[in-house]
């Protein structure tokens, strides 16, 4: 099975993990505006690795779609001084960085953060591939076509499984030669992808396995869970804990979530269903 190098110490992903969303912008689609005051995002933090989060993975830059383009320095600013506290308020948590810019992969890094998580998988930034070689931190490769303003526009597919694994084929092997050990890979559901095909890579997870490096699913509280089901993102956590579950199945080793608990329960169960003689 899997294992991530981050500061020394192997996580092993044989037992799946989560990655708890800390969204530090005032526009995501969910949680946006909640967590801007340093001591709410302490708490929020504190609740998450009460309920056996792995990682807290911060986001200074709201990838949803059309959301506003925001500088560098904006982003810094934002992300910073959390990574700089959650780091001491929880050293036994790892922190992953949520941004497409070297710059910021740099500083987040030498902040405290141990995995970099890009949502355009280098694409956006032709020296955050070479930035994560250097830093020698696992790195989360994400698929997603044009920024998150254009994204949209962009979500055509002949068969979006078979372009997303030779996508995820041609990244990963420019990783592996900027020096990046740790790979992980993640489909960006819901990133340049209608809710079809949404649907279609979920349907046919397993393949990602053929990639050989651990897959990631961020599918918590998206829009094609919660317009399918005719509710809102708020009333989506049982659509949500629905397909984790299936993404459990198929081969997923990080549950990226609003909702630890209930992600952890999954694992869990599931868990012990499979581990029952």
């Amino acid at each position: 099975m899997y294992t991530l190098n981050c500061k020394g110490n192997l996580i092993d992903l044989a037992i799946p993990k989560v990655m708890g969303i800390i969204n530090v912008t005032p526009d995501s689609f969910y949680d946006g505006g909640k967590t801007t005051v340093l001591r709410d995002i302490v708490a929020q933090a504190e609740k998450m690795v009460a309920a056996g989060t792995t990682f807290l993975d911060i986001g200074g830059y709201s990838s949803r779609p059309g959301a506003k383009d925001i500088t560098v320095n904006e982003e810094l600013e934002r992300l910073i001084p959390v990574v700089e506290t959650l780091s001491k308020e929880f050293p036994e948590t790892y922190l992953s960085v949520d941004t497409f810019r070297n710059a910021v992969a740099e500083q987040a890094v030498n902040a405290g953060a141990a995995i970099v998580n890009d949502i355009s998988g280098g694409m956006l930034d032709a020296e955050m591939l070479p930035t994560v070689g250097k830093l020698k931190v696992p790195y989360i490769l994400m698929h997603m076509k044009g920024t998150p303003q254009t994204m949209n526009s962009l979500a055509q597919y002949k068969n979006v499984t078979k372009e997303l694994l030779y996508y995820f084929s041609e990244r990963i092997a420019l990783a592996r030669k900027a020096g990046i050990n740790d790979i992980v890979v993640d489909p960006g559901f819901g990133f340049a992808k209608k809710r079809e095909h949404s649907f279609e890579l979920l349907k046919h997870l397993e393949l990602f396995k053929t990639m050989e490096v651990p897959l990631l699913v961020g599918v918590s509280r998206k829009s094609f869970i919660y317009k399918t089901l005719e509710n809102t993102p708020q009333e989506a956590l049982n659509g949500t804990t629905v397909l984790n579950t299936l993404a459990l199945q198929k081969g997923a080793s990080i549950l990226r979530v609003h909702d630890v608990k209930e992600a952890k329960e999954c694992i869990r169960l599931l868990h012990a269903v499979y581990n029952t003689d």
